[in-house]
């Protein structure tokens, strides 16, 4: 039986997924998670082979809490589901640990077969993204070649995401639990790597990096 982590921060949404997936007999929701925070909370509380994120939610997105449930020493398989065919969210997911990407608009069809070629240590592709650029990238990481990373570092997606969300610097720094100061400064290394000038543009690019929803 494999034990499924459902993480969506749309009640309909978890309560549709959580349908099709407990229609198989080898597959079994054993927790939800309303956003990434939780979610990562939950694994630490709950053995589970499998985690099921949405890519899109608020406190912590589901890339960054597949990143930090990935780094956990072993760590369950992880999937992403998203509205989105995007190739960038798609390798967003992979250098985040995720064994593929799921698009809601099909998770009818291609979520189980997701969720078993994840248990069998394969990564799944949605039909968009069998691209020569996505083949080509995932020979890349098979040959333990360097691919491209973020321009951001992780603490900077997390205070580019709660810009976007519209905190403001005093609310950043208590929910890091860093100084303003600091968010100070990761928001000017933001806007100069990013080479961006307001927080409009920022949200902008956090809507097409999949740190928050449009």
């Amino acid at each position: 039986m494999i034990r499924i982590l459902l993480a969506d921060d749309h009640t309909l949404v978890r309560r549709g997924v959580r349908l099709i997936l407990e229609q198989e007999p080898d597959l079994t929701v054993v927790a939800e998670a309303a956003d990434g925070a939780e979610a990562v909370e939950r694994v630490r509380d709950t053995e589970v082979d499998l985690v099921v994120l949405d890519i899109a939610m608020p406190r912590m997105t589901g890339l960054q809490a597949a990143a930090e449930i990935a780094a956990r020493r072993d760590p369950p398989k992880i999937l992403m589901l998203s509205m989105h065919d995007n190739e960038q969210y798609f390798f967003g997911a992979l250098k985040a640990g995720a064994s593929g990407y799921v698009l809601k608009s099909v998770a009818d069809e291609d979520l189980v077969g997701a969720c078993r070629s994840a248990m069998r240590g394969e990564t799944f592709l949605y039909p968009g993204a069998e691209s020569t650029l996505v083949r080509d990238y995932l020979d890349r990481l098979r040959r333990g070649e360097r691919v491209p990373t973020s321009v951001l570092t992780a603490r900077e997606d997390q205070v580019l995401k709660l810009i976007a969300e519209g905190r403001s610097s005093r609310e950043i720094a208590k929910e890091l639990h860093i100084a303003l100061k600091t968010v100070e400064g990761h928001r000017a290394n933001i806007l100069g790597k990013l080479g961006m000038r307001d927080r409009v543009e920022l949200t902008r690019y956090a809507i097409r990096a999949g740190l928050i929803e449009p």
